[in-house]
């Protein structure tokens, strides 16, 4: 019998195996039209339809108010973190304008280095000196009184942290990368500004990047940004000012597809909040590993883990390999072990990694 394999991978992650087998069945004549999406015409009747799907799709999933604007892109949620000030600092004066961040990770990090490239930057709180096991008090944030917008990281996908509530900024744009946890909780689209996120955790292949923008807030791009990078163009041309990502959109597209007959994101979030339960309830059970995040801010999509004997690191993963269960090992930035356990992964790869764990923790007490 074929041990099954769990991957846990955080990104490019594991795909529902429904839209793998489809978009295998369709790889070189998609719906009979002889062609594979890798070889459409961007802006064929075939390829267009497949756009026009993902974004009524998403739209659907999300809730996404009408006065909001999707768009697709490339660059990755990192290139976003330039593309971003380039669209919104020019909104506000005096120049150099002001951004606020919230430092809460790795990625909330990058954020910040970045935008001090186009603008002043404000860190109005930081998690640094708790090394980055809790969200900041949002009492104790010192925002700006004249930012152009807000950032967060609502899920630091390295450090395993997680906004379980969208803070209060007044009437400042709020701008979240969300890139490991979109679709899987239930959010207000209309509390933020921009939402961001990078396909290749939670929606599909590397290579597309998803902004959710508020329209009001497209059209200030500053002079010197690339025009392909600029909301407003590319919204005015429905996310097709240069070729996009098709086969990207495609599977993203299946993805959604695959979302709304699981029943929604709604349904998504009960399956994510069980998920998570069942590892942490076991991480906080047993002394042979441990999680050192705030119970209140753990990530239910990244689950940063480990061992109280690091010298039994790889021959845990040695062993999980073996188990069938892969890409474990956490980020180089801070060791250990790391369970990625995105929308994808059904409850039973938790369980089966939770029975090694328990295993592996007899044989090495």
């Amino acid at each position: 019998m074929t041990t099954p394999i769990y991957n846990f991978s955080p990104g490019p992650a594991l795909l529902p195996p429904e839209v793998l087998q489809q978009a295998a069945a369709e790889m070189v004549n998609w719906h009979g039209s002889g062609m594979s999406v890798m070889e459409m015409s961007h802006r064929g009747k075939e390829f267009m339809s497949i756009l026009e799907s993902a974004q009524r799709d998403l739209r659907t999933l999300l809730n996404v108010p009408s006065n909001y604007k999707i768009l697709f892109m490339q660059g990755g949620a990192l290139a976003e973190n330039a593309i971003i000030p380039m669209n919104l600092v020019g909104r506000v004066s005096p120049q150099p304008a002001t951004i606020d961040f919230i430092h809460t990770g790795a990625w909330s990090g990058k954020s910040i280095k970045e935008a001090a490239k186009y603008a002043k930057v404000n860190v109005a709180a930081s998690s640094e000196g708790q090394k980055f096991q809790t969200i900041p008090d949002r009492a104790l944030w010192q925002l700006s009184k004249d930012a152009a917008y807000l950032h967060i990281c609502s899920n630091e996908t390295i450090d395993g942290l997680e906004y379980h509530f969208t803070p209060d900024v007044g009437d400042v744009p709020l701008v979240a990368d969300m890139s490991s946890h979109i679709l899987s909780r239930v959010i207000d689209v209309s509390r933020y500004g921009v939402i961001f996120a990078g396909a290749q955790k939670n929606i599909g292949p590397a290579g597309l990047t998803i902004v959710i923008v508020r329209e009001d807030l497209i059209g200030h791009a500053l002079p010197y940004c690339p025009s392909a990078f600029d909301w407003k163009i590319v919204a005015d041309n429905d996310s097709m000012y240069n070729t996009p990502p098709t086969y990207a959109i495609y599977i993203a597209g299946l993805v959604f597809q695959w979302l709304l007959r699981q029943g929604g994101v709604a349904v998504m979030e009960q399956k994510n909040i069980a998920k998570a339960a069942l590892l942490y309830d076991y991480l906080d059970s047993t002394n042979f590993y441990r999680n050192d995040v705030a119970k209140d801010c753990r990530s239910r999509m990244n689950a940063p883990f480990f061992l109280r004997d690091e010298s039994l690191n790889d021959a845990f993963l040695a062993g999980a390999k073996e188990a069938g269960l892969v890409q474990l090992k956490g980020h180089k930035s801070v060791g250990g072990m790391r369970a990625s356990i995105y929308n994808a992964m059904p409850i039973e790869g938790i369980e089966a990694l939770l029975a090694y764990m328990r295993k592996f923790a007899d044989k090495n007490a």
